[in-house]
C-alpha cells in the first residue's frame, strides 16, 4: 500500500504524525515578501488549487508535499487514526481546514504582492526612460533604497488584511490546541481505565 500511495503522490514525502505541531504566525516583512513566480503569479490568477496527485491519508502518518510555487506552502495530509473519535475527527478537519485557508491566503497574497512589485518597477524604469530589459536582453533592476519605497507602500497597504490574518491565526490556533489537550487527556484517561482494568481482572 505504501509504494501505491508513493507513487501517486509523486515527490511527497512521509513523517510520523505529532499532534502538536503548529504553524508560525507569517506577520514579518520577510514572509510577507516571499518570492512569486510573476509567470505563474498571471498563469494562474483567476483560481489555484493544489496538485490533484495527493495521496490517501494513511492510518499512521501524516504526508508532507513539495512547497507549492505560488503560496510556498507545503500540503499537509493528516492521518486518520483507526477508530477516529468525533473529537479526533473534528480536530483533524480543523487542522486539514486551517492549512487550506493558509495556502489561501498567501496565494493569493504573493500574486498580488508580485503584480504590484512588477508594476512598480515598470513604472520607475519608465519615468528615467528605460525599459523593462538593457541591450543585452537582461531584465533590469531597482537599487535597495528604491525597492524599500515599494516595500512600505506595500506593507502600510495590507496592514489591516494581515492584523486580520493574525488574529484568524491565533483564534484557529488556539482552538486547536484546546482539542488537542481534549483528545490528550481523553487518550490518557483511556489507557488509565484500561490498565486498572486488567489488572482488577487479573
Amino acid at each position: 500500500m505504501a509504494s501505491k500511495t508513493t507513487a501517486a503522490a509523486g515527490c511527497l514525502t512521509r513523517r510520523m504524525f505529532c499532534p502538536f505541531t503548529l504553524h508560525a504566525p507569517r506577520s514579518s516583512l520577510a514572509l510577507n515578501m516571499r518570492k512569486c513566480s510573476s509567470k505563474l503569479a498571471t498563469e494562474q490568477d483567476k483560481k489555484t488549487k493544489r496538485s490533484p496527485f495527493r495521496p490517501a491519508a494513511s492510518a499512521t502518518h501524516d504526508w508532507i508535499g513539495p512547497p507549492n510555487p505560488l503560496s510556498n506552502l507545503r500540503p499537509i495530509v493528516y492521518h486518520v487514526p483507526e477508530n477516529e473519535s468525533e473529537l479526533q475527527r473534528r480536530l483533524r478537519h480543523l487542522r486539514q481546514e486551517t492549512e487550506d485557508w493558509n495556502h489561501d491566503f498567501w496565494t493569493k497574497q504573493n500574486i498580488s504582492f508580485s503584480k504590484e512589485k512588477d508594476a512598480f518597477i515598470f513604472s520607475q524604469l519608465n519615468s528615467k526612460g528605460l525599459s523593462v530589459r538593457d541591450e543585452q536582453g537582461r531584465r533590469r533592476s531597482l537599487n535597495s533604497e528604491e525597492m524599500a519605497v515599494f516595500y512600505k507602500c506595500f506593507l502600510d497597504t495590507n496592514v489591516t488584511r494581515h492584523a486580520d490574518y493574525n488574529k484568524e491565526w491565533y483564534r484557529r490556533n488556539f482552538t486547536i490546541t484546546l482539542l488537542m489537550a481534549q483528545v490528550a487527556m481523553k487518550n490518557m484517561w483511556r489507557t488509565v481505565t484500561e490498565r486498572y482494568n486488567s489488572k482488577k481482572n487479573s
